[in-house]
C-alpha cells in the first residue's frame, strides 16, 4: 500500500495508479493527491503500448461526446431568449472594459459551472474565479468575486501565514512558507497552439479588472499561483526572448484547444 507502507494492496486507483490496501486509503489517497479515482480516458498512450482496448475505449469516448454534443443543442436553455440576452450583455459589458469574453456552447463544462455576473446598479462585475497552486495539486473556486478586489486580497485566505484557513494553510504549505516576494500570479493566454503555451504574469497589488484588461477570457479567469524557484516550465510571455509581452496574436486565432478541452471535460 502506497499510502500506508503497511498492508498488502489489493486496489489500484485508475486515475493516478496509487496502490491501495482498504477503503480508508484510498480516501486518504484522494485527498491528499486531490484525486477523484476516475480513469483519464484522454491520457497519452505511445504507438508501442497501444492495444485493441485502447481502440474501444477512444471508440466509446467518440461516442460519449457525440451523444453529449447532440443532447446540448437540443437543450431548451440554449434557445432561451433570456439566456442569450444574459450572454449578450456580460460579454458587451467585458468589451466596454477591454476585455474579450468568450462564451461556451450550453454543456461545455466551464458554461454550466461559471457563476460570473454583472451588477448594473453598481456597474461591477462579480467573476467566478479558479485559483490553481500546481506545486500542491490544489485548486479552490471562487464566486462572485468583486473586479475591484486586488489579487493580494484575493490570495489572503490561501497563503497568507497569518489569514489563512489552518486547514487551508497546512495544504500550501510550501507557499506559506516561502517568501510572498517568490510568489507569482500567471494566466494562461487562450487561442495559442498546444505546443506554444505561454502564461502572462499579472500584478497583485492591482485589481482584478485591471488585471484582465487586455486579455481574452473562455468564460471566466483560471489563476496559476507558482512560486519563482519553482515554475519549471510556465514560460511568461515576453521573458523567454523570443515574443513581445502581448497577446495581439492569441486573439485572432481559433478557440479550437479550449474547446476540445471542454468536449472531453463534458463528456
Amino acid at each position: 500500500c502506497e499510502t500506508c507502507s503497511k498492508e498488502e494492496a489489493k486496489y489500484r486507483c485508475p486515475r493516478c495508479m496509487k496502490y491501495s490496501c482498504s477503503l480508508l486509503c484510498v480516501k486518504k489517497h484522494k485527498l491528499a493527491l486531490s484525486c477523484n479515482g476516475v480513469r483519464d480516458k484522454t491520457a497519452f498512450v505511445s504507438v508501442n503500448e497501444f492495444t485493441d482496448l485502447n481502440l474501444l475505449s477512444d471508440y466509446r469516448f467518440l461516442e460519449d461526446v457525440g451523444r453529449t454534443a447532440d443532447a446540448a443543442a437540443r437543450h431548451c436553455i440554449v434557445h432561451s431568449p433570456a439566456t442569450k440576452r444574459l450572454l449578450y450583455c456580460l460579454r458587451n459589458k467585458a468589451r466596454g472594459c477591454n476585455i474579450e469574453l468568450k462564451t461556451l456552447p450550453v454543456g461545455f463544462t466551464k458554461r454550466r459551472e461559471n457563476s460570473t455576473t454583472f451588477n448594473s446598479m453598481e456597474n461591477k462585475f462579480y467573476w467566478h474565479l479558479k485559483l490553481i497552486f500546481p506545486h500542491c495539486n490544489a485548486e479552490y473556486t471562487l464566486k462572485g468575486v468583486p473586479d475591484d478586489k486586488t489579487l493580494v486580497d484575493i490570495l489572503k485566505p490561501y497563503i497568507d501565514p497569518v489569514e489563512s484557513d489552518p486547514v487551508v494553510c497546512q495544504r500550501l504549505k510550501i507557499y506559506t512558507t516561502s517568501p510572498q516576494s517568490d510568489v507569482r500570479i500567471l494566466m494562461k493566454i487562450e487561442n495559442r497552439n498546444r505546443n506554444s503555451v505561454r502564461y502572462n504574469e499579472l500584478d497583485a497589488s492591482r485589481s482584478l479588472l485591471d488585471n484582465l484588461k487586455g486579455k481574452v477570457i473562455i468564460e471566466y479567469p483560471t489563476l496559476f499561483v507558482v512560486l519563482k524557484t519553482l515554475k519549471n516550465d510556465m514560460v511568461i510571455l515576453g521573458q523567454d526572448g523570443s515574443e513581445p509581452a502581448e497577446n495581439s496574436d492569441s486573439e485572432s486565432s481559433s478557440l479550437s484547444s479550449a474547446e476540445e478541452g471542454e468536449i472531453r471535460d463534458s463528456s
